[in-house]
């Protein structure tokens, strides 16, 4: 073989391996696509107390439907739109939220291509351009009081590669990001709401009365099952007309009381404007709209003929050591799950189909102003100003009276005023509680009042 031959042939082979290498070798890097990793995405929202909306958009595949929950704030309190307004008391975890997105960094770059963005999971769940109901990613947006956008993001999924990293995108832009995400963000009405109705320990409670009795809704008679009244005494309880054989079920008694101390709501409507005035004032003289009769009848209450209000399942009265006093009363079964139960779905409240896991929750609640006796108060304030050397015995007597007196005023204070605050919150809603808290608090004589072991 010549030496040109064989020159021609290693030039061709050098060629050949040039060619495999350009070919397996990635593409070059675009130094376009990576100027921006390790930016924050949003650089000028720096403040998470600025926040006053947000606004989080999930997508349910099974029915095609993007689902967004609102948490906002009206210059007054926190409430949530979608749920009738209903307070927001869970403000700190949108403050939390802020302040996680106000961090989140374009840790890398993934895609610029809009076809990745199913794969990704970062289709807008309000994009009606997209023809796909996969992939879809869960929006997030925050708000200022001007309405101006603080942060907008949507939030794809998993890369698998490490721990909290996402697939993420801005709206309206086709670049997908990767970037490491530690954010708690709900949509569960329960994790934004004050759960703890009453605000109540269950060792505060110190009488407990069940009213047994339901509502023939064909005749509309009240049926009388029986009714027992529940005190404690030294830590012990007892039940009025019990037999000296008789003794209370301890634990029963102990599932009671944490059944309403737990008490949890699952999900809220609001009573009629003026059934909700009437209630919120001390004094029920308000006179009762046909609208406000129907929506009581609805949710399973009555008014009987001398202005008294029963439930289809009874009551359940409850006295606290600071002079408060609940009355539940448990209504219609409610049908239904998720925001039907919640919030309500356009005639979801009519529907007597499906799960009946829940109940309606009518809440009153008063102050006894006689709680608290009041102790003799001084007959001289000649004691004020003096220092205790130049206190007289007659002076220290007043001196002590007034102290104590003055206690008890506190007291009475601080129980009218907690039960007004209740009221004015009790008095807007019907409340929703699941079917297992419902049979906790929902007992009869014979669940609680046993026969003496021997």
């Amino acid at each position: 073989m010549s030496e040109n031959r064989k020159t021609l042939i290693y030039v061709g082979v050098a060629a050949a391996l040039l060619l495999l290498v350009l070919i397996t070798t990635p593409g070059r890097v675009n130094p376009e696509e990576y100027s921006d990793v390790g930016e924050l995405f949003f650089e000028d929202f720096t403040d998470p107390n600025s926040a006053t909306t947000l606004e989080i958009i999930k997508f349910d595949e099974e029915i095609g439907t993007a689902k967004p929950f609102k948490v906002t704030f009206d210059g007054q309190i926190w409430a949530i739109p979608s749920h009738h307004n209903y307070p927001a008391d869970g403000k700190d975890r949108l403050a939390r939220t802020a302040a996680g997105l106000i961090g989140i960094k374009k840790d890398g770059f993934r895609s610029d291509n809009a076809a990745d963005h199913e794969a990704c999971g970062v289709i807008d769940p309000l994009d009606e351009t997209a023809t796909s109901l996969a992939g879809r990613g869960e929006r997030v947006t925050v708000k200022d009081a001007s309405g101006q956008v603080l942060a907008d993001l949507i939030i794809g999924r998993a890369t698998g590669e490490e721990e909290n990293l996402r697939f993420v995108r801005v709206p309206r832009q086709k670049r997908i990001y990767v970037s490491k995400l530690d954010l708690n963000i709900s949509t569960s009405f329960a994790d934004w709401i004050e759960t703890d109705l009453f605000k109540v320990e269950k060792d505060e409670i110190e009488k407990v009365i069940i009213r047994d009795y339901f509502i023939n809704e064909r005749t509309r008679r009240v049926v009388k099952r029986g009714e027992v009244l529940l005190a404690k005494t030294n830590g012990d309880w007892k039940a009025g007309k019990m037999r000296s054989n008789e003794e209370i079920n301890s634990t029963k008694m102990d599932s009671l009381l944490r059944g309403i101390d737990e008490l949890s709501i699952v999900g809220v409507r609001p009573k009629p404007e003026g059934l909700s005035q009437s209630l919120s004032q001390a004094e029920e003289n308000i006179p009762m709209s046909d609208e406000a009769m129907l929506s009581l009848q609805s949710k399973g209450y009555y008014f009987t003929r001398d202005g008294s209000l029963l439930s289809n399942e009874g009551e359940l009265e409850v006295q606290t050591s600071e002079g408060l006093t609940y009355v539940l009363r448990f209504g219609e079964v409610l049908y239904g799950e998720a925001e039907a139960v919640t919030a309500g779905t356009e005639g979801s409240d009519e529907k007597s189909t499906g799960p009946g896991e829940n109940r309606y929750l009518f809440i009153t609640t008063s102050f006894n102003e006689d709680f608290f006796i009041e102790p003799t108060q001084p007959r001289s304030l000649e004691f004020q100003g003096k220092t205790d050397e130049d206190l007289t015995d007659t002076d220290k007597q007043n001196k002590e009276l007034y102290e104590k007196h003055e206690g008890w005023k506190k007291q009475v204070e601080k129980g009218q005023k907690k039960s007004t605050l209740l009221r004015q919150r009790f008095a807007k809603w019907y409340y929703v509680i699941s079917s297992s808290s419902f049979e906790k608090v929902h007992l009869k004589k014979s669940d609680l009042v046993q026969k003496k072991s021997q």
